[in-house]
């Protein structure tokens, strides 16, 4: 497979795509949706132009909606409606549910009239229900076929159903009244009646039932799917067994982050990581640059404040001496934090409904660990300059800082995600600013006040 990425990243870069048309007409399915994920949002628009129609087809419907919708946006408008129209209703509702509801109404639009009806079909059930991720494409025969009948059936439509292996039979009206498999199909007598060899005790479920339910019942039964029915007990649709395994995914996905508070932060990351790594140049100067100049106006900042106890510094050299320990002890102390915030949010660690409860938590373990490192660093100062004021100044001035720092480093990534700002790229850049000023403001306040006689 690692052979498979380098070839094609060696062809696009070399801009070699008879050969890459080659190679792609000769992969495995499987082979081209594990690199379609790897690729930046160009390279996968070139690979699947030079894919043949149906393999195409299949690698896109195996996408997960976000990066069909990338796909989509570097397509032409009839290649739009061309992929939509070829999409099993299933997974065409999947995707329309995601795009913006003007793009949705005119590709809706575009469909021809069989697919428009099917597709306003699933529409018009609700979100997260059996309903709305059936799949319309199934084999559906009479009780009164016989088995060679119901084989022959089987073959004439076998091109346009989703799947095969499981058979629906249904009367007149379309009323669920048995169901076989196709092994149990090709095993019986060709003349055996299909209401003599089905089975009349059915799992099935309703077009309200809840899509998770039905995805559990799938994976506990080790169904292979599952008919749906309406209020009437008329047969409308199956769901098969990989559907269900993306709703599991997705609601396992969802669950945890609505645990921690974050049910709409996990496209909102994703799509501002795709930018960041993928982007252009602008783009990503458009998120990161705003937050440097913040960090060198800082910079300046914290000069002034140097600049104001000037008197300070040349009456008591020694001051100087722990300048860096006091910014970088704060700096360090601020990154751990947001990065342990980070982690905690992603993971779900972190509840931002409970968000003080952690800060206040944080908080204390930076004052802890600040009252612990200005109490060395104060008697090691003392000491080795001999001058205790200068110790405690020193001491008090880390213990603040690194509080303050730690506090920061929870606060400011929680506002930032609070105002839909990048806190992955804001967060650092906001907190060492701050620390920075108020640190040294801090440190040159507490050395004019205990060695205010020595000025």
């Amino acid at each position: 497979m690692e052979k498979f990425k380098r070839t094609i990243w060696t062809h696009l870069e070399n801009r070699d795509m008879e050969s890459l048309k080659k190679l792609l007409s000769e992969a495995e399915t499987i082979e081209l949706f594990d690199v379609m994920r790897e690729l930046s949002s160009e390279e996968q628009a070139i690979v699947y132009r030079l894919l043949s129609k149906d393999k195409a087809l299949l690698v896109f419907e195996q996408l997960d909606t976000h990066l069909q919708q990338k796909l989509l946006a570097s397509f032409t408008e009839d290649k739009v409606i061309e992929m939509i129209s070829e999409l099993a209703p299933d997974d065409r509702v999947r995707l329309l549910d995601e795009l913006p509801a003007k793009v949705t109404k005119k590709l809706i639009a575009s469909l021809s009239t069989e697919e428009r009806k099917e597709t306003a079909l699933l529409m018009g059930y609700e979100e997260e229900t059996a309903g709305r991720i059936m799949t319309t494409e199934y084999v559906r025969l009479k009780r009164s076929y016989t088995a060679s009948e119901a084989l022959e059936k089987v073959r004439a439509n076998a091109q346009d159903k989703e799947t095969i292996y499981t058979i629906y039979i249904t009367d007149e009206s379309r009323k669920l009244e048995g169901v076989l498999s196709l092994r149990e199909l090709v095993m019986a007598s060709p003349k055996m009646k299909l209401e003599d060899i089905m089975h009349k005790k059915i799992i099935k479920v309703s077009t309200d039932t809840d899509q998770e339910e039905v995805a559990r019942t799938l994976q506990e039964l080790d169904l292979l799917a599952l008919p749906v029915v309406d209020k009437e007990n008329r047969l409308v649709g199956i769901i098969t067994i990989d559907d269900a395994m993306d709703i599991l995914e997705e609601e396992t996905t969802e669950d945890i982050f609505d645990k921690a508070g974050l049910a709409d932060l996990n496209s909102k990351e994703s799509d501002r990581s795709e930018r960041l790594v993928n982007g252009s140049v602008f783009q990503i100067w458009k998120v990161r640059l705003p937050f440097l100049i913040i960090t060198m106006i800082g910079g300046l900042m914290a000069g002034a404040v140097i600049d104001a106890f000037e008197e300070a510094l040349e009456a008591i050299a020694a001051v100087a001496i722990f300048i860096p320990v006091i910014m970088d002890m704060g700096g360090n102390a601020g990154t751990q934090s947001s990065t342990i915030f980070a982690r905690g949010l992603i993971l779900g660690h972190i509840n931002t409904k409970k968000f003080f409860g952690h800060l206040g938590k944080e908080t204390l373990v930076g004052l802890s660990m600040g009252a612990l490192v200005g109490t060395v660093t104060g008697i090691i100062a003392s000491v080795w300059q001999g001058i205790p004021e200068l110790g405690i100044a020193v001491g008090l001035a880390l213990a603040i800082t690194m509080t303050l720092a730690t506090a920061l480093g929870f606060f400011i990534p929680y506002i930032l995600l609070k105002l839909d700002i990048d806190q992955a790229a804001g967060a650092d850049p906001i907190i060492t600013t701050i620390k920075d000023i108020s640190g040294l403001l801090i440190y040159f306040v507490l050395v004019t006040q205990f060695l205010g006689y020595l000025l």
